[in-house]
């Protein structure tokens, strides 16, 4: 299977102000670009891109005063398949897991863990270890939150989001992310494409979307395995872009002083 996608977005500045962006796809899926994977500017500005911890590439820009749009467009190859379902997948015991692994353990910015925890255990302690709990905490913050695109909100954490039942894609996966956090599973936060691909066609406007992944045994040992809180279902064609313990991590773009959004358009289609 071939994806199209790409965006077109644009700030509006009124003086130079730097930026960090997380636009590329990451370097796990970049031998599945089939055509240039070129991020452009209008008008041409330098840029530099590096590799942050999480190993996402960033690319760093300063915008000029005025209008400044930022696209691309380029085609990925895509196994057709959805996510992994592996049921016989076991949680791991804290002292065995690798050391790379154990910031996947700690509270973050916004998978405010300690606000949760004595909640998590009350409410998934007695469902089984490994994948079947995973889900069970899937299945419980699928129903505890409402979506609700016009309802999102910068500054919401976990906590807030479980108070507040409602939010879009990121809200779902940071609750979801702290409770696994807090029952002692690895989780860490994901952005990236994930077009309607063997499901309805959306008719609201296309974004990028926000999953998690989570740390797990399975037939070849420790691996890490996607779930959706949001859709709450195996999906196709998910292209990551940026993998970090919260949002904090994978901003699309992090502003170093005041730039006005002035068009967001994703798309993502499967290639006929």
């Amino acid at each position: 299977m071939k994806i199209r996608t790409g965006f077109d977005i644009a700030f509006d500045s009124a003086q130079p102000t730097p930026m960090i962006l997380m636009l590329s796809v990451h370097p796990s899926r970049m031998p599945d670009v089939l055509t240039p994977h070129v991020i452009a500017f209008d008008p041409p500005i330098p840029s530099h891109a590096y590799r942050d911890d999480f190993d996402n590439i960033c690319h760093r820009i300063v915008t000029p005063p005025g209008l400044l749009t930022i696209s691309a467009d380029f085609t990925v190859q895509d196994s057709g398949q959805p996510d992994t379902f592996a049921p016989d997948a076991r949680q791991i015991p804290v002292q065995d897991l690798p050391d790379e692994v154990m910031i996947y353990l700690l509270g973050s910015r916004y998978c405010d863990t300690d606000k949760l925890s004595q909640t998590a255990w009350s409410l998934f302690g007695s469902a089984p270890e490994g994948w079947a709990r995973v889900q069970t905490i899937v299945d419980y913050v699928h129903e505890r939150i409402r979506f609700d695109y016009q309802r999102a909100d910068a500054t919401r954490t976990a906590h807030d989001g479980f108070m507040q039942r409602e939010g879009v894609c990121r809200d779902f996966a940071h609750l979801a992310v702290a409770f696994c956090r807090c029952m002692n599973i690895p989780a860490r936060y994901c952005t990236g494409y994930l077009g309607d691909i063997g499901v309805p066609k959306d008719p609201a406007p296309m974004d990028f979307s926000a999953w998690f992944e989570v740390y797990l045994e399975g037939p070849r040992g420790g691996s890490w395995y996607t779930f959706d809180a949001r859709h709450n279902a195996p999906r196709i064609g998910r292209i990551v872009m940026a993998r970090g313990r919260d949002a904090t991590d994978v901003a699309i773009s992090t502003n170093f002083g005041y730039a006005h959004l002035a068009r967001f358009d994703v798309h993502t289609d499967e290639v006929v």
